[in-house]
């Protein structure tokens, strides 16, 4: 399943990770090689930052690997320039749940899950006009179609058995 970081996150946590001299170049290394527009070259950007990072520090060199292909998921998606700056951080969605949580005391005698899902589904509605459109939005049916693509190639295909 398609699954992106939030590259501010993890650009962030790599700084935690080094002495304050190497934080601005790890940053612009970082940066850079996200910017790129190909898969295979943020791919190897990626790697050699991951070989600079080895040179400096191993827990930084650790959380890059572990975030690796999901840095990635973009550039394999081939979503577009302008949405990919949307889509490259949480902040859209942590926008959202900080309205979700000034309606939140206002939920009262709740009974299940399911009226909870009513009430966020009507506080959404609710907000929704509040919302600023990412940039690039009107290419998320380009970028649902390609997670579509990349879901059906990933699905077993069934084996028969021998009578």
């Amino acid at each position: 399943m398609a699954h992106q970081r939030c590259a501010i996150h993890k650009c962030r946590n790599l700084q935690r990770h080094l002495a304050q001299r190497y934080r601005n170049k790890a940053h612009q290394r970082i940066k850079t090689a996200l910017a790129q527009m190909s898969y295979t070259e943020v791919r190897q950007m990626l790697l050699e930052l991951d070989a600079w990072l080895r040179a400096k520090n191993e827990s930084a060199t650790d959380s890059l690997l572990e975030a690796f292909e999901e840095l990635l998921s973009l550039d394999r998606l081939k979503v577009p320039a302008l949405f990919r700056e949307t889509l490259m951080s949480t902040n859209p969605i942590e926008s959202m749940f900080s309205l979700i949580m000034h309606s939140e005391p206002n939920v009262k005698r709740t009974r299940g899950s399911t009226m909870l899902q009513r009430w966020l589904g009507t506080g959404l509605l609710s907000y929704e006009g509040q919302l600023k459109k990412g940039k690039g939005y009107a290419r998320m049916v380009q970028v649902l179609v390609a997670i579509t693509v990349e879901q059906a190639e990933q699905q077993p295909t069934p084996v028969k058995m021998a009578a």
